[in-house]
């Protein structure tokens, strides 16, 4: 039995030389006994025994084989049982094999290298290896410079990798080359959050690419060490020396998956028990949970759903609880077990709250430890009739107008672009049905238009309300919007033509003549800016020819009085 790498074998490949497998890809695969030439140069492979499963190695990696070579008369000239040294061309079929197979290899004269030292074998032999793949460790390169070297021993389950936010629980062992034991976890481990870091930066980086369950064996070099000061002994074990590589034997045991849920660290979700299914409860659905409220010091603000008391029931993204609850349980799965944490602006903010058990104080993070016991997700459109989705669309829009008036224009927003979901597909309507469907569109539409307005969104705005105009093309509002959308991004003479045609299809539009009014103060405005502009370019440019004229004059005058002076010079 041998174990060698495609590292051992690279000083004597051919720089043309093709990986095996190239050309075998999409070819069937091979039956016991069948032979087929694997690569370009010659290289054959002969099927002898089936191997396990579909994986293969990768080059790189630690293969551990039994093999014979002879040449063609069968003249043994290598075997593993004899501690000789293999050909360099066969690693190119060993990442052709899976686990347990045994193959023959034919090898043409110009691949057996490493051979020609044996008696036996000339320069242009052909050899044959019987190989059997016992297995294989997968060897990756971490950070592509040799600095990280991970060796697999142990595969794990299919959940990971970590991520930076993640909360990791590892074991290690860390020694010199020597053997020497320098640092080592308790028997339970140690638990970290990976962008924290842990002991010295290989870990995390390394902990990045491995599995739950996965164990390895890390060589690590100084740079991802210890490079520059001596690193003070902890536990009773050595100090380690600047510059000392370090070799870790590193198992991911579990980790915590951690839920960026805003997308700007301000509600995080830590998973403590995974839910059932796939489905979470999504916005508007009604969801019961039970919880616990705390400040980050541990104080109990609240809870629901212990000690007999009743489970808190409420409809998401409607602001019955603090929002960061709210878009925290909109992920979870039925069964899901999470801490969630919420900073001040998806928490109380910075006012001072009183809860059942305890105050708030001003700009307080709230940590919730949730459970999702239930919930109904709200119907999506292909889910309804095409009355339930028209009536739905009517109630979306309502809420929307009730928040608009109240000064929620972003959650407005959202409705109107709910009650046009519900309605977006025309062929599904009947004719009876297409005026309302599209009165309810346009209207959303224009609603949306002035929430954008609000939020000074105008490119979104100008997109609303272009939506209306290509199926109402004399619809006053939009033309008002746009205009007042367009007067903000400074496109005046955008906003005079809708202006204009708006004036065209109601003269006495009110709002519109203001408008008009406003839009003329900031021509003016504009045509002042640009005349000034124009003077100043105008005045630099004059300055600028009337310098070079009078360098010009200068230097002719200089020249001339050169001139004279050469000329009274002269014998």
């Amino acid at each position: 039995m041998v174990e060698f790498s495609r590292a051992n074998a690279e000083a004597f490949i051919d720089e043309d030389y093709e990986e095996a497998g190239e050309e075998i890809e999409s070819a069937p695969p091979l039956n016991i006994g069948d032979e087929r030439e694997i690569n370009s140069n010659g290289l054959k492979k002969k099927l002898i025994k089936l191997g396990l499963g579909w994986e293969t190695p990768e080059f790189g990696d630690e293969v551990t084989v039994h093999y014979v070579g002879s040449l063609r008369d069968g003249t043994k000239c290598v075997s593993t049982r004899d501690k000789e040294k293999v050909a360099t061309g066969v690693d190119y079929g060993i990442v052709t094999m899976r686990k347990g197979e045994t193959a023959l290899f034919t090898l043409p004269p110009r691949t057996g290298f490493g051979l020609a030292d044996l008696d036996a074998v000339s320069s242009n032999s052909v050899v044959q290896f019987e190989v059997e793949l016992v297995s294989w460790i997968t060897v990756v390169d971490v950070c592509k410079d040799g600095g990280i070297i991970k060796k697999i021993m142990e595969k794990g389950e299919l959940i990971g990798p970590p991520d930076d936010l993640d909360e990791v629980l590892v074991k290690y062992v860390v020694r010199l080359l020597d053997g020497v034991i320098v640092a080592k976890t308790p028997e339970h481990g140690v638990e970290f959050y990976v962008k924290d870091g842990h002991f010295c930066q290989a870990l995390p980086k390394a902990i990045k690419t491995m599995r739950r369950g996965e164990k390895v064996n890390l060589i690590v070099q100084p740079q991802y060490a210890f490079v520059d000061g001596v690193k003070d002994s902890e536990n009773g074990f050595p100090s380690i020396l600047p510059c000392s590589i370090l070799s870790i034997d590193l198992e991911l045991v579990s980790f915590k998956p951690v839920i960026n849920v805003t997308g700007d660290l301000g509600v995080l979700k830590k998973i403590l028990k995974e839910g059932e299914g796939t489905l979470t409860a999504n916005e508007g659905a009604a969801v019961t949970i039970r919880y616990t409220a705390k400040l980050e010091d541990g104080t109990l603000l609240e809870k629901r759903g212990f000690d007999g008391e009743a489970a808190l029931k409420f409809t998401t993204d409607e602001e019955q609880v603090i929002a960061g609850l709210d878009r925290a349980v909109t992920t979870m799965k039925k069964g899901e077990h999470a801490i969630v944490t919420a900073k001040p602006d998806y928490g109380f903010g910075s006012t001072e709250v009183k809860r059942d058990l305890a105050m708030v104080p001003p700009c307080s993070t709230i940590v919730f430890e949730v459970e999702m016991l239930e919930f109904t997700k709200e119907k999506d459109p292909w889910e309804m009739n095409k009355h339930e989705r028209i009536q739905v669309s009517q109630r979306k829009k309502e809420e929307g107008n009730l928040l608009f008036k109240n000064g929620k224009y972003q959650r407005a927003m959202k409705k109107y672009e709910k009650a046009v979901d519900y309605i977006n597909e025309d062929r599904t309507f009947e004719d009876d049905d297409q005026r309302l469907v599209k009165s309810l569109r346009v209207s959303c539409w224009l609603n949306g238009a002035a929430c954008c307005l609000k939020q000074n969104d105008f490119q979104e705005a100008i997109k609303l309300c272009s939506k209306v105009l290509e199926i109402e093309s004399c619809n006053v509002k939009a033309l008002y919007r746009r205009a007042q959308a367009f007067m903000e991004t400074a496109d005046l003479h955008l906003a005079e033509l809708d202006i204009k045609k708006a004036l065209e299809i109601d003269p006495q539009n009110r709002e519109v003549k203001l408008i008009q009014k406003t839009l003329k103060q900031l021509q003016v405005e504009s045509n002042k800016k640009d005349a000034k502009l124009y003077t100043t370019m105008f005045t630099r440019l004059s300055n600028e020819n009337s310098s070079a004229a009078k360098r010009l004059k200068v230097e002719e005058t200089e020249s001339k009085n050169e001139e004279n002076v050469g000329d009274i010079n002269m014998p």
